[in-house]
């Protein structure tokens, strides 16, 4: 037989075996128990998030051992990737920059209050205080190297498509709706030039932080990149190296502790495992060393983060012993 038709053969017993699988039957019951939930409210404070369908539901999960995806639901309905795509900046700032340097304009404390405060700079650092909320992620975004505009958004791009394995397009409507309404953002930055913390091209920051956050994605896409950082950086799929292996553990970290907002306490003690939410209602978490997940579903809670995929992902910590302090013995993996 040629190498094509063993190709062919093995990507047929690889789906014949997902689909028997006991984890997919698993999952298949998460999506019938959770897709009848009619809590939370789809996000409108940008007009655009407004349109999103509240019965849109999708959970993926990607085995870094044996490189499974596994979905059900909307795993390839597109929606903006939103507050999700700050660890990820996150990453390539301190790749650009190196860890001291990203720390003298950002902290790494988690507030206990909302992703959009105004008040989240440190006393006497005048830092926001993590990448994760939105004062953060402007400072964040400014540190993303390139000679112009359009050549720090390729970077972005780039980026993205590493963790992903495909280009990324941006949702023009999205972005627009954010740039013309966003003026709390507007005014965080001006609050970060007044305290040195950025530098004064503030259109051209803010222009990046918008489109970084219109970024399309699909809960797949989530999961896959959730992956890529439980493989130390490295995208399981594809084999391309998205992330520096130093910077993962970073990344990780920030992620753990602030990912959920103000939520990320009781997120930590319930699920226990690095996360980050986006209004869109994206939810990543990653398990480090096991698999990734990605959750699509836009109604939230009153903290920003997708009701659906709160619940799917505290139902798999339990299900599969994931919470980084669980005891081996509960540990199992999908199959």
């Amino acid at each position: 037989m040629s190498d094509r038709g063993n190709d062919d053969l093995g990507d047929l017993l690889r789906q014949v075996r997902v689909a028997a699988s006991p984890f997919r039957t698993r999952l298949n019951a998460l999506y019938e128990d959770y897709l009848p939930v009619r809590e939370g409210r789809v996000a409108d404070y940008i007009p655009e998030l407004a349109r999103a369908d509240p019965d849109a539901f999708g959970i993926a999960v990607v085995d870094i051992k044996s490189r499974e995806v596994f979905e059900v639901g909307s795993c390839s309905d597109l929606f903006t990737i939103q507050s999700v795509s700050k660890a990820f900046i996150h990453g390539l700032a301190l790749e650009d920059y190196g860890r001291d340097h990203v720390l003298t304009r950002v902290g790494v404390e988690p507030t206990g209050d909302a992703f959009n405060s105004m008040i989240k700079l440190e006393g006497q650092s005048h830092r926001p205080h993590n990448p994760m909320v939105n004062a953060g992620a402007i400072a964040t975004a400014a540190l993303i190297k390139g000679e112009d505009s359009p050549a720090k958004l390729k970077r972005v791009l780039e980026m993205f498509s590493r963790y992903i394995g495909r280009e990324p397009t941006i949702d023009a409507s999205v972005y627009t709706s954010e740039k013309t309404t966003g003026h709390r953002n507007r005014a965080i930055a001006h609050l970060l030039l007044n305290f040195g913390m950025l530098p004064p091209n503030l259109d051209e920051i803010l222009d990046l932080y918008f489109q970084q956050c219109s970024i399309m994605v699909t809960a797949k896409d989530l999961a896959v990149m959730a992956a890529t950082l439980a493989n130390g950086g490295v995208n399981p799929l594809s084999g391309e190296r998205a992330l520096a292996a130093e910077y993962v553990q970073d990344v990780l970290s920030v992620m753990f502790s602030c990912g959920m907002y103000d939520f990320s306490g009781e997120w930590l003690y319930r699920v226990g495992l690095p996360a980050k939410s986006g209004v869109g209602g994206g939810l990543t978490a990653v398990a480090p060393g096991r698999l990734g997940i990605g959750v699509f579903s836009p109604p939230l809670d009153e903290k920003g983060n997708s009701v659906r995929g709160v619940a799917v992902c505290e139902a798999l910590s339990q299900d599969l012993g994931l919470h980084v302090f669980s005891s081996p013995e509960t540990w199992s993996t999908p199959g």
